[in-house]
């Protein structure tokens, strides 16, 4: 699941600027699914932009809406919205940094602008409320020999022959940093060592024949960027 979270107010008036028409766009996949991106959010923004454009420049916005299945994809994008963007609207995306640039590539003669931040590939654990990154999509999946464990995610070093000299107790030496809205370190946690919990998952199911095995570097070709598939 791709996370995103909601930029400041402040900084989306400021994006936005002197446009006189704003189409606000959400997206039902990623972004909806967490509440982030979906109707509700989107008539929330909407209400905000008003009233903000009201209170502190003395004028009226004129809002538009929209809710697409996937904005990462540009024919929904481009059926969908063609029929309710002018020439002249401007745009604000609700969705995470894909969905923006697939936006701005099917109307490449407007402004696009995105109201979150996105955060990270991860899973959510539903009962603490917490995300956890698992996936860089980077292109050379090794999940077989490491126990469906990534170690190019879930190490903090990616090291593809583990454990370094850092892991203490099945703990890593580099722990979780929890971060405000302006990225203050508010807290710090233990994290497990990857490599630690690949060996113990291996060995309980009988394969540390691949604990073992010398992985070589890793094939960059399939993972630089920007990638084309």
């Amino acid at each position: 699941m791709i996370v995103v979270k909601r930029k400041p107010l402040e900084e989306i008036v400021k994006m936005i600027g002197s446009a006189e028409t704003v189409v606000i766009v959400g997206c039902d996949g990623c972004a909806g699914i967490y509440q982030e991106g979906g109707e509700k959010q989107v008539e929330l923004m909407r209400d905000l932009l008003e009233m903000s454009m009201k209170l502190r420049e003395k004028r009226d916005l004129n809002v538009k809406t929209a809710v697409v299945l996937r904005q990462c994809d540009r024919q929904i994008c481009s059926t969908s919205l063609r029929p309710l963007i002018a020439e002249d609207d401007f745009i604000l995306s609700m969705a995470c940094g894909v969905g923006v640039q697939t936006i701005a590539q099917v109307f490449e003669d407007h402004t696009v602008v995105p109201a979150h931040d996105t955060l990270f590939m991860g899973m959510q654990d539903r009962e603490q409320g917490d995300f956890y990154e698992l996936c860089r999509g980077c292109g050379d999946c090794m999940l077989f020999e490491t126990a469906s464990i990534c170690p190019v995610t879930r190490c903090a070093k990616s090291i593809l022959n583990g454990p370094c000299g850092g892991c203490v107790n099945g703990k890593c030496e580099v722990p979780y940093e929890v971060r405000d809205e302006k990225a203050k370190i508010i807290e710090t946690t233990e994290k497990d060592c990857a490599w630690y919990l690949i060996y113990q998952r291996l060995k309980n199911n009988g394969r540390l024949d691949l604990f073992r095995k010398y992985r070589p570097p890793r094939n960059r070709t399939v993972s630089g960027f920007p990638r084309r598939l």
